[in-house]
């Protein structure tokens, strides 16, 4: 017999659902922010001057029904003979164990610039292909919930003639940097692309994201013990959150811990030898959900190669791996 406890939580689930019909779509969250750059600031293509793959994994509140996981993978390379970079990013993110899911493929190309003989500018634009699905034969509604025998196959609710929707996507961004310091911003969905499954409209709303920082050598020796303060600031709609976080880097080992406003606290330790880089976090929530999330889990990989020497003139972004 199907308990009280039990169908307030599926009532819940169904508000949810009819809600999101009126709300507006936010943009999947990495944690490791430097690990994925080009997705956040299309301006970091072809920063590192060789060939890159950067490969990411994310697992968000993986004890509550329906859980989030976002998997993206990039490629960015230094073109000389165009003066700047180019740069390639598939995203794909599933909500409600695959009921929503939404993909996503961009291209970009960075202008990189010297200003003077000690700073540098990258200016970045990026196209993107958007995609967003609806599976409806796992959704479940009121009517389908009987108190006495369960869950039912049938419902009154009329399935929509669109269950897909596909749109244009632009985004642009900045970033400035010297030897030392770094500091970018950028703005996605710059056209607010329409998002609705049923009638009606859904606009994308445009992200906001400013972040800066430092490496600042410990031991005299630089790369080989640094610290590294940052601080990014994202807005989205009515979204807002600040993110304040310190890296230790001592040879091949990295820490790093991160404050992300009213919601949690990262954990990172990576390792980084040569062509490889590889990172593991753990959100830590913070806010009213507390423990019953089981936090985030989030994994890189980023695989750098070789090339022929860089165009005379060029610098590449001293910034953290992850």
């Amino acid at each position: 017999m199907i308990t009280r406890s039990f169908i307030e939580k599926y009532v819940l689930v169904l508000l949810g659902f009819c809600y999101a019909t009126t709300i507006k779509a936010q943009d999947p969250h990495f944690a490791q922010f430097y690990a994925n750059p080009i997705y956040l600031n299309p301006a970091f293509a072809g920063s590192q001057g060789c060939p890159r793959i950067c490969m990411n994994y994310r697992n968000q509140w993986p004890n509550i029904a329906g859980t989030f996981v976002t998997t993206s993978s990039s490629f960015d390379t230094r073109v000389n003979g165009i003066s700047g970079g180019l740069g390639f990013h598939f995203l794909n993110d599933q909500a409600g164990q695959g009921t929503l899911r939404s993909t996503r493929f961009s291209a970009m190309y960075a202008y990189q610039t010297n200003i003077t003989r000690e700073f540098s500018m990258a200016f970045g634009l990026q196209a993107t292909y958007g995609q967003k699905k609806m599976d409806w034969s796992k959704l479940t509604f009121g009517d389908m919930i009987d108190p006495k025998y369960g869950f039912s196959s049938y419902t009154l609710e009329q399935q929509p003639n669109k269950q897909v929707v596909s749109y244009p996507d632009f985004s642009a961004g900045v970033l400035g940097y010297s030897k030392r310091v770094y500091a970018g911003f950028s703005v996605a969905h710059l056209t607010q692309p329409n998002e609705s499954l049923i009638s009606g409209s859904s606009p994308l709303p445009r992200k906001y994201n400013g972040h800066a920082g430092a490496v600042i050598p410990l031991d005299g020796n630089y790369g080989k013990t640094t610290i590294s303060p940052n601080i990014i600031y994202q807005q989205q709609g009515n979204f807002r959150e600040l993110n304040i976080g310190l890296y230790l880097t001592k040879g091949s080992l990295v820490g790093g811990l991160w404050y992300r406003t009213s919601d949690a606290v990262v954990l990172l330790i990576g390792f980084q030898q040569n062509a490889v880089r590889l990172g593991y976090s753990y959100d830590i929530t913070v806010s009213k959900l507390g423990t019953a999330t089981a936090g985030s889990h989030e994994i890189s990989l980023q695989l750098s190669f070789k090339c022929k020497p860089r165009h005379k003139g060029f610098r590449t972004v001293i910034c953290p791996s992850f």
